[in-house]
Protein backbone atom coordinates (compact mmCIF):
# COMPACT_ATOMS: atom_id res chain seq x y z
CA UNK A 1 0.00 0.00 0.00
CA UNK A 2 1.59 3.45 -0.93
CA UNK A 3 -0.05 5.64 1.68
CA UNK A 4 0.98 8.98 0.89
CA UNK A 5 -1.21 8.46 -2.28
CA UNK A 6 -4.01 8.60 0.48
CA UNK A 7 -2.99 11.42 1.70
CA UNK A 8 -3.77 15.11 1.69
CA UNK A 9 -1.43 17.16 3.43
CA UNK A 10 -3.05 20.35 5.22
CA UNK A 11 -2.26 23.50 6.99
CA UNK A 12 -5.37 26.10 6.85
CA UNK A 13 -4.00 27.97 9.91
CA UNK A 14 -4.19 31.84 8.92
CA UNK A 15 -1.46 33.57 10.57
CA UNK A 16 -3.94 35.08 13.23
CA UNK A 17 -4.66 31.90 14.28
CA UNK A 18 -1.18 30.45 14.24
CA UNK A 19 0.40 33.46 16.08
CA UNK A 20 2.41 34.46 13.47
CA UNK A 21 2.82 37.47 11.18
CA UNK A 22 1.48 36.70 7.35
CA UNK A 23 4.88 36.24 5.98
CA UNK A 24 5.37 33.93 8.74
CA UNK A 25 2.68 32.47 7.87
CA UNK A 26 2.76 32.24 4.12
CA UNK A 27 6.67 30.41 4.82
CA UNK A 28 4.82 27.75 6.43
CA UNK A 29 2.56 27.29 3.78
CA UNK A 30 5.32 27.06 1.07
CA UNK A 31 6.96 24.71 3.13
CA UNK A 32 4.33 22.28 3.27
CA UNK A 33 3.55 22.36 -0.13
CA UNK A 34 7.36 22.00 -1.16
CA UNK A 35 7.04 18.65 0.87
CA UNK A 36 4.15 17.74 -0.26
CA UNK A 37 6.04 17.75 -3.60
CA UNK A 38 9.23 16.13 -2.34
CA UNK A 39 7.19 13.47 -0.32
CA UNK A 40 4.86 12.71 -3.25
CA UNK A 41 1.52 12.99 -1.35
CA UNK A 42 -1.39 12.96 -3.02
CA UNK A 43 -2.38 15.99 -2.82
CA UNK A 44 -1.69 19.39 -0.40
CA UNK A 45 -5.24 21.16 1.08
CA UNK A 46 -4.89 24.99 1.89
CA UNK A 47 -6.88 28.10 2.35
CA UNK A 48 -7.66 29.77 -1.22
CA UNK A 49 -5.45 32.52 -1.17
CA UNK A 50 -2.26 30.45 -1.39
CA UNK A 51 -3.78 28.43 -4.22
CA UNK A 52 -2.08 30.90 -6.75
CA UNK A 53 1.41 30.50 -4.83
CA UNK A 54 0.87 26.34 -5.28
CA UNK A 55 -0.01 26.22 -8.75
CA UNK A 56 3.62 27.87 -9.25
CA UNK A 57 5.27 26.18 -7.22
CA UNK A 58 4.13 22.35 -8.59
CA UNK A 59 4.46 23.70 -12.10
CA UNK A 60 7.66 24.85 -11.38
CA UNK A 61 8.69 21.68 -9.70
CA UNK A 62 6.80 19.75 -12.47
CA UNK A 63 5.08 17.86 -10.06
CA UNK A 64 1.53 15.65 -9.94
CA UNK A 65 1.12 17.10 -6.79
CA UNK A 66 -3.31 17.93 -6.74
CA UNK A 67 -4.32 21.09 -4.90
CA UNK A 68 -6.87 21.46 -2.67
CA UNK A 69 -8.93 24.13 -0.91
CA UNK A 70 -11.60 25.23 1.45
CA UNK A 71 -14.91 26.76 0.79
CA UNK A 72 -17.20 29.04 3.44
CA UNK A 73 -14.19 27.14 5.78
CA UNK A 74 -14.87 26.56 8.54
CA UNK A 75 -18.39 27.70 9.53
CA UNK A 76 -20.37 26.11 6.25
CA UNK A 77 -22.48 29.32 6.76
CA UNK A 78 -22.18 31.39 3.81
CA UNK A 79 -24.68 32.04 1.23
CA UNK A 80 -24.75 29.97 -2.07
CA UNK A 81 -23.68 32.39 -4.47
CA UNK A 82 -20.64 33.36 -1.67
CA UNK A 83 -19.49 29.66 -2.12
CA UNK A 84 -19.93 29.69 -5.71
CA UNK A 85 -17.65 33.17 -6.08
CA UNK A 86 -15.14 31.92 -3.79
CA UNK A 87 -15.05 28.22 -5.43
CA UNK A 88 -15.00 30.09 -8.83
CA UNK A 89 -12.21 32.09 -7.68
CA UNK A 90 -10.28 29.09 -6.85
CA UNK A 91 -10.90 27.65 -9.80
CA UNK A 92 -8.99 30.42 -11.40
CA UNK A 93 -6.22 30.39 -9.25
CA UNK A 94 -5.57 26.93 -9.95
CA UNK A 95 -6.89 24.39 -7.65
CA UNK A 96 -8.07 20.65 -8.70
CA UNK A 97 -10.30 19.60 -5.66
CA UNK A 98 -13.20 21.95 -3.92
CA UNK A 99 -13.86 20.92 -0.08
CA UNK A 100 -16.93 22.68 0.72
CA UNK A 101 -18.03 23.06 4.10
CA UNK A 102 -21.45 21.93 3.73
CA UNK A 103 -24.26 24.35 5.93
CA UNK A 104 -24.64 21.89 8.69
CA UNK A 105 -26.28 24.64 10.75
CA UNK A 106 -29.21 25.07 8.26
CA UNK A 107 -29.53 20.88 8.18
CA UNK A 108 -29.73 20.58 11.85
CA UNK A 109 -32.70 23.24 11.65
CA UNK A 110 -34.31 21.14 8.90
CA UNK A 111 -33.47 23.64 5.97
CA UNK A 112 -32.95 20.45 3.33
CA UNK A 113 -33.74 22.57 0.43
CA UNK A 114 -31.15 25.24 1.04
CA UNK A 115 -29.05 22.65 1.56
CA UNK A 116 -29.48 20.45 -1.64
CA UNK A 117 -29.20 23.51 -3.65
CA UNK A 118 -26.21 24.19 -2.49
CA UNK A 119 -24.63 20.34 -2.83
CA UNK A 120 -25.90 20.38 -6.79
CA UNK A 121 -24.65 24.04 -7.26
CA UNK A 122 -21.08 23.51 -5.96
CA UNK A 123 -21.13 20.24 -7.27
CA UNK A 124 -22.15 21.42 -10.56
CA UNK A 125 -19.68 23.94 -10.52
CA UNK A 126 -17.02 21.26 -9.98
CA UNK A 127 -17.99 19.09 -12.75
CA UNK A 128 -18.07 22.20 -15.31
CA UNK A 129 -14.05 22.78 -14.49
CA UNK A 130 -13.40 19.30 -14.32
CA UNK A 131 -12.95 19.11 -10.68
CA UNK A 132 -13.69 17.61 -7.77
CA UNK A 133 -16.09 18.50 -5.15
CA UNK A 134 -16.57 17.05 -1.22
CA UNK A 135 -18.63 18.51 1.22
CA UNK A 136 -17.65 18.68 4.92
CA UNK A 137 -20.48 17.69 7.16
CA UNK A 138 -18.51 18.27 10.43
CA UNK A 139 -19.47 14.93 11.99
CA UNK A 140 -18.52 16.51 15.60
CA UNK A 141 -21.52 19.28 15.16
CA UNK A 142 -24.10 16.02 14.62
CA UNK A 143 -25.60 12.94 16.13
CA UNK A 144 -25.09 9.50 14.78
CA UNK A 145 -29.05 9.80 13.11
CA UNK A 146 -28.04 13.67 11.63
CA UNK A 147 -24.83 11.68 9.95
CA UNK A 148 -26.85 9.49 8.33
CA UNK A 149 -29.14 11.63 7.03
CA UNK A 150 -26.30 14.49 5.68
CA UNK A 151 -24.90 11.64 3.91
CA UNK A 152 -27.72 10.10 2.43
CA UNK A 153 -28.76 13.81 1.39
CA UNK A 154 -25.46 13.97 -0.59
CA UNK A 155 -25.37 10.99 -1.71
CA UNK A 156 -29.22 11.54 -3.06
CA UNK A 157 -29.14 14.89 -4.74
CA UNK A 158 -25.61 13.58 -6.77
CA UNK A 159 -26.99 10.10 -7.60
CA UNK A 160 -30.06 11.87 -8.93
CA UNK A 161 -28.09 14.94 -10.98
CA UNK A 162 -25.23 13.40 -12.27
CA UNK A 163 -23.98 10.08 -13.75
CA UNK A 164 -22.58 7.51 -12.23
CA UNK A 165 -19.40 7.75 -13.66
CA UNK A 166 -19.25 11.45 -12.00
CA UNK A 167 -20.30 9.72 -8.17
CA UNK A 168 -15.80 8.70 -7.58
CA UNK A 169 -15.52 12.79 -7.32
CA UNK A 170 -17.81 13.88 -4.93
CA UNK A 171 -16.52 13.18 -1.44
CA UNK A 172 -18.51 13.34 1.88
CA UNK A 173 -15.93 14.62 4.22
CA UNK A 174 -15.83 14.37 8.01
CA UNK A 175 -14.47 17.58 9.59
CA UNK A 176 -12.97 20.74 9.19
CA UNK A 177 -10.77 20.08 12.50
CA UNK A 178 -11.41 23.15 13.44
CA UNK A 179 -15.05 22.57 15.24
CA UNK A 180 -14.38 23.38 19.19
CA UNK A 181 -15.96 20.25 21.25
CA UNK A 182 -17.20 19.97 24.90
CA UNK A 183 -14.84 18.13 27.22
CA UNK A 184 -12.10 17.93 24.58
CA UNK A 185 -14.15 15.22 22.55
CA UNK A 186 -13.15 14.03 18.95
CA UNK A 187 -13.52 16.55 16.96
CA UNK A 188 -12.52 14.93 13.77
CA UNK A 189 -13.15 11.55 11.90
CA UNK A 190 -13.18 8.67 14.19
CA UNK A 191 -14.01 4.78 13.40
CA UNK A 192 -17.87 5.23 14.78
CA UNK A 193 -18.09 8.31 12.65
CA UNK A 194 -16.60 6.65 9.03
CA UNK A 195 -18.52 3.52 9.23
CA UNK A 196 -21.70 5.62 9.48
CA UNK A 197 -20.22 7.56 6.78
CA UNK A 198 -19.71 5.23 4.87
CA UNK A 199 -22.71 2.88 4.97
CA UNK A 200 -24.89 5.97 3.95
CA UNK A 201 -22.95 7.79 1.89
CA UNK A 202 -22.22 5.07 -0.66
CA UNK A 203 -21.45 4.92 -3.90
CA UNK A 204 -19.81 8.30 -2.65
CA UNK A 205 -16.08 8.30 -1.55
CA UNK A 206 -15.53 9.37 1.68
CA UNK A 207 -12.54 11.40 2.74
CA UNK A 208 -11.51 10.91 6.97
CA UNK A 209 -10.30 14.67 8.36
CA UNK A 210 -8.84 15.14 11.43
CA UNK A 211 -7.75 12.70 14.26
CA UNK A 212 -5.92 10.02 12.54
CA UNK A 213 -2.38 10.78 13.96
CA UNK A 214 -0.81 7.12 13.36
CA UNK A 215 0.25 5.37 10.32
CA UNK A 216 -1.72 2.26 11.95
CA UNK A 217 -4.63 4.51 12.54
CA UNK A 218 -4.65 5.93 8.53
CA UNK A 219 -3.99 1.91 7.48
CA UNK A 220 -7.34 1.49 9.52
CA UNK A 221 -9.70 3.67 7.96
CA UNK A 222 -8.43 2.50 4.52
CA UNK A 223 -9.12 -0.87 5.41
CA UNK A 224 -13.02 0.52 6.11
CA UNK A 225 -12.87 1.89 3.12
CA UNK A 226 -11.46 5.85 3.23
CA UNK A 227 -10.43 7.18 0.32
CA UNK A 228 -8.77 9.69 1.45
CA UNK A 229 -7.67 11.08 4.44
CA UNK A 230 -6.89 14.88 5.52
CA UNK A 231 -4.10 15.80 7.93
CA UNK A 232 -1.48 18.02 8.79
CA UNK A 233 0.59 15.77 10.07
CA UNK A 234 1.31 13.47 6.58
CA UNK A 235 5.10 13.36 6.18
CA UNK A 236 5.09 11.97 10.25
CA UNK A 237 2.21 9.62 9.30
CA UNK A 238 3.83 8.29 6.31
CA UNK A 239 7.07 7.62 8.41
CA UNK A 240 5.10 5.09 10.99
CA UNK A 241 5.30 8.05 13.77
CA UNK A 242 2.73 9.84 16.02
CA UNK A 243 1.56 13.02 15.17
CA UNK A 244 1.57 15.34 18.53
CA UNK A 245 -1.64 16.78 17.91
CA UNK A 246 -3.63 19.19 15.82
CA UNK A 247 -6.10 18.25 12.74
Amino acid sequence: MNIKQYLDSTYLKTAAQAGLTEKENNLIVEGFIQEAINEGFKLIMIRPNHVKTARQLISNAGSKLLIGTVISFPEGTNSLEEKLTEAKKAIDDGVDELDFVCNYKAFKKGESDLVKEEILKGTQLAFDHHKAAKWIIEVAALTDDQIIQLSALIKNVVMANFKEDCYANVYVKSSTGFYVTENNKPNGATKHTVIIMLENASPLPVKAAGGVRTYEEAEEMIRLGVKRIGTSAAKTIANGEIASGGY
